[in-house]
């Protein structure tokens, strides 16, 4: 069940016209970055950090792309300038898909303190922010990546553990 939910994530992205994606490695999102990696659709740039996939995400939306990009909430600190000054600033719909580390679950004691924290960053941000614990949690999916593209916002979809759990 979980290729199937990586997959059903996937088409949902290739749907809505999502044509690049950059990631950074996260053990929960793994399964979802080998079906990206399998989708001729969309194109996967792999990088180091978070903040420098935000400047690839806004390259490829100046360059007439859809953008997106898949990483873990443990670094959501690290991109707030890049979130404020370059992609709410100008304006660019982007869609995050957000491992949420550190909830109920979770094995790695230090990912606690940055879940502690995730939630009121985005807020402070005025960052949409959707939060999947159950597969069907994904059915909204589609009119989440719709109303991104409509507000010309970034957008937080937070995957947690119970979400990955249940999809297996």
């Amino acid at each position: 069940m979980a290729k199937e939910m990586d997959r059903r994530i996937i088409g949902d992205f290739v749907a809505n016209g999502v044509d690049f994606v950059t990631s950074v490695p996260c053990k929960q999102l793994a399964g979802v970055i080998e079906v990206l990696d399998e989708t001729s659709a969309i194109r996967h740039v792999p990088c180091n950090k978070e903040d420098e996939g935000m400047g690839l995400a806004a390259g490829a939306y100046m360059g007439g792309m859809r953008p997106s990009i898949f990483m873990q909430n443990t670094a959501l600190g690290v991109v707030v300038n890049t979130l404020a000054t370059l992609i709410q600033f100008y304006q660019i719909p982007l869609p995050m898909l957000i491992s949420y580390r550190g909830e109920v679950g979770e094995p790695v004691a230090c990912q606690v303190e940055m879940a502690l924290h995730t939630k009121a960053i985005l807020n402070q941000l005025h960052i949409p922010t959707y939060h999947f614990h159950k597969p069907e949690d994904a059915e909204e999916l589609p009119g989440i990546l719709d109303y991104t593209q409509m507000c010309k916002k970034p957008v937080a979809i937070l995957t947690d553990a119970s979400f990955w759990r249940a999809a297996q």
